[in-house]
């Protein structure tokens, strides 16, 4: 099973960037503009699309305040198994660390999943700029 990882470090308060994960259905809002250009919530589920055009359904598996953890997967004819946690944490009171964690299968399309991350971050990176900037 393939594992990718993204260590992100943000010039921003935790609270402020675990209160955009945690808003569901507000990613290309808050959390990866222009990476996600809409997010429709349906039940327990997002249904995300990407700048690419691709689309996909991603089901909220946990949502933990006390930790700043949310947990969602995605089942589709592509993926055999596809489980992401984002985690924040804070270092500090100015600055915090996301942590974001897929693991999937099949392993094949791993390196497309770690290029659409990487675009993933760079959105991220955009959404919360430094302070001092």
């Amino acid at each position: 099973m393939a594992s990718i990882h993204n260590d992100i470090s943000l010039p921003v308060p935790a609270r402020d960037v675990w209160d955009a994960v945690r808003d569901f259905g507000a990613l290309p809002q808050r959390l990866v503009p222009g990476f996600v250009t809409a997010c429709q919530l349906e039940d327990d589920a997002r249904v995300v699309t990407f700048a690419n055009g691709s689309v996909a359904r991603e089901v909220l598996v946990d949502c933990d305040d006390a930790r700043q953890r949310l947990v969602y997967a995605i089942n589709n004819e592509r993926l055999k198994h596809y489980s992401a946690s984002v985690q924040v944490i804070a270092e500090g009171e100015a600055r915090c660390r996301m942590v974001w964690i897929i693991d999937m299968l099949p392993n094949e399309l791993a390196p497309y999943v770690q290029g659409q991350t990487g675009e993933a971050v760079a959105a991220i990176h955009r959404a919360f700029p430094s302070a001092a900037a």
